[in-house]
């Protein structure tokens, strides 16, 4: 009689306990390739909800709200400058009010037919909305240093504020400079005050941008760490002066021999 053989169960293979923390080299590839999976979308472009703690800044103390006396130093030129466009606002809004009562007044800026505040006054530019366009500067310059005493004295603004502050200014920007298109092609006169005005609201703008690239609150994409070393170092400084430069020039090729006489 046959004996049922014996089954011997298979050997079983005995694992070298691996040390924690350690993985494998495919492990890590898979890791890594999943890791690039998630922040790559379907159309091979980055994720746009990644933040910006993965845009590594290689000085990690760009990361962080510039220091004080930086904040103080950009909100005092500030200050200056938006003191400066409110007086020259306040000085239009006076002769606008003059001209409304007497169009032929005799303005303390009217120089000559090139240097002329009253024919500016009297253009329809000078009125866009209905009222003296000097009304707007009063409100804006009159915002503009109270929130840079704030900053003065150490106020961190959240982010929305001041995204909100650099969209109305950069409006307040391109508005100044359309004044000047105006009456550099069409009104064929000059407000000495307007041009006042239109580089104060130039360097406002400038010290507003830089304070808003040094923290971080413009997003900026790759280009942040290097911009906000760019204006941490004050480099910005001259593309603000050849800004102003260019203003001048446009002044000098066109009436310069006019404000001369």
């Amino acid at each position: 009689m046959r004996r049922a053989a014996r089954r011997v169960p298979a050997a079983r293979t005995h694992r070298q306990p691996r040390a924690p923390g350690r993985a494998t080299a495919q492990e890590g590839a898979r890791v890594a390739r999943t890791t690039a999976d998630d922040a790559i979308d379907e159309d091979g472009t980055l994720d746009a909800e990644l933040d910006d703690t993965e845009l590594i800044d290689p000085d990690p103390d760009l990361l962080q709200p510039a220091p004080l006396a930086w904040r103080r130093r950009t909100a005092i030129e500030m200050v200056v400058s938006g003191a400066i466009g409110l007086f020259a606002s306040f000085v239009l809004s006076i002769e606008a009010v003059t001209l409304a009562g007497d169009r032929n007044a005799d303005l303390g800026c009217n120089l000559s037919s090139v240097i002329n505040c009253g024919k500016v006054g009297l253009s329809w530019q000078a009125e866009l909305l209905g009222f003296p366009n000097a009304f707007l500067g009063i409100a804006a310059e009159s915002v503009v240093i109270t929130v840079a005493v704030a900053l003065i004295g150490g106020v961190v603004f959240p982010r929305w504020f001041m995204l909100s502050a650099q969209a109305i200014y950069s409006a307040g920007l391109l508005f100044a400079y359309w004044l000047f298109y105006e009456a550099y092609t069409d009104i064929g006169a000059l407000c000495p005050w307007c041009l006042l005005i239109t580089v104060t609201t130039t360097l406002v703008w400038a010290g507003l941008t830089r304070i808003n690239v040094r923290d971080g609150h413009l997003r900026l994409g790759s280009a942040g760490p290097a911009m906000r070393r760019f204006v941490a170092a004050g480099n910005d400084w001259y593309i603000t002066i050849a800004l102003v430069v260019v203003f001048v020039t446009f002044l000098v090729v066109k009436y310069g021999p006019s404000i001369v006489a």
